[in-house]
């Protein structure tokens, strides 16, 4: 199962310099003119999560597994890119094929590195890109939705559907709003289906100076108010000083961090919005052998959960124990939680919550 954020942004606003510290490599080569992430980059995150320690020790395993995320640098775009502007065709096609949006805004002033736009106005740069998004959006159901009306007419009810799907998402657009204020309840998939750039959720990501890695400033507070404005997550980051993170071995950073007082890194903080911004749970498995975290969205099942590890799991589902973390770590495992009556099992029809440790029973 996999999920991935695509990191999008005008250039030069620091979008390679964060994916390389999430990375930690030097895979998207940063540089000082527009254009120069040819083709999108992609790596692999672990998630931090700190229960997977605690459960690991109670569990005596021998090693630790956790949950990745997805991140795909995108390159810059630019005003036009909607009608090829730059690359701009190549790169829409990117975004459309990822899960969510990061949207880097540069809220840093900085006279050696270039802004497209000629000056620093973070609201300015994401409607810009908000508006090339919406526009090719409109256009790309614009040529679509010709066709369907007339099979529509012809009592085409799987053409109808889609075109009473479309038509409201339309609209919206051509009034100047995003496709994801118009999806009606309970038909996100059939939008997802769409392929919609702005029906995805979206995280901006601040990238403030190092001096105010660790409250922000007023431009990054201008973006928050537009986060709030909208529903969207926001967090600040200081690229420069992530990149400085990511080369200090584990142990030294923790104490880098509290030198300019962050309690914690710019990219945790991003990697767990990005989590959170996909409707994204862990469960665990823990034993000898291995503590591991797995990924789910919000709402799954027990055996769509099991499919995880294996598609046999789910096809021979019977059943699940199952043990809420805090149990489990109050208990010191799964002995304990069993002697206290906190282990349950749980049937088919069960929902999957956030921090359950699992054992699952099944036959194929």
């Amino acid at each position: 199962m996999g999920f991935n954020c695509g990191i999008v942004g005008l250039p030069n606003v620091g979008k390679s310099t964060l994916f390389n510290a999430l990375t930690a490599t030097a895979a998207a080569q940063a540089a000082n003119y527009p254009f120069c992430t040819i083709e999108p980059n992609v790596g692999r995150v672990a998630v931090p999560d700190p229960r997977l320690g605690a459960l690991a020790e109670i569990g005596k395993s021998v090693k630790i597994v956790p949950t990745s995320l997805e991140f795909v640098d995108i390159a810059g775009l630019v005003r036009g890119a909607s009608r090829g502007e730059g690359l701009g065709n190549k790169f829409l096609g990117n975004i459309r094929e990822v899960d969510a949006i990061i949207h880097v805004l540069r809220c840093f002033e900085d006279p050696d590195v270039t802004h497209v736009e000629g000056s620093i106005d973070p609201i300015r740069d994401a409607e810009t890109i908000e508006t090339e998004l919406m526009l090719a959006d409109l256009d790309s159901l614009e040529k679509r939705v010709i066709p369907l009306q007339k099979r529509a007419r012809g009592n085409d009810r799987e053409a109808a559907a889609t075109v009473a799907l479309m038509e409201p998402i339309i609209a919206a657009l051509q009034a100047g709003r995003p496709a994801r204020t118009a999806i009606p309840p309970g038909e996100e998939l059939a939008v997802s289906r769409l392929q919609l750039m702005t029906s995805k959720p979206v995280l901006y990501v601040c990238n403030v100076e190092e001096a105010a890695a660790a409250t922000g400033n007023a431009q990054s507070d201008r973006v928050a108010g537009l986060a709030r404005a909208e529903g969207a997550a926001c967090v600040v980051v200081s690229a420069a000083i992530e990149a400085e993170v990511s080369t200090l071995p584990e142990d030294d950073r923790a104490e880098f961090l509290g030198g300019l007082g962050l309690s914690d890194s710019g990219l945790d903080r991003v990697i767990s919005a990005g989590y959170g911004l996909l409707g994204l749970i862990t469960y665990f498995t823990c034993g000898p052998k291995e503590t591991r975290a797995w990924t789910i969205t919000r709402n799954t099942r027990a055996p769509q959960a099991a499919a995880v590890i294996h598609n046999d799991f789910e096809r021979g589902f019977i059943a699940c124990e199952t043990i809420a973390y805090e149990d489990y770590v109050a208990l010191r495992g799964e002995a304990g939680a069993k002697d206290a009556g906190k282990m349950r099992v749980e049937g088919r029809e069960y929902v999957v919550k956030d921090g359950d440790v699992l054992l699952f029973r099944f036959n194929v």
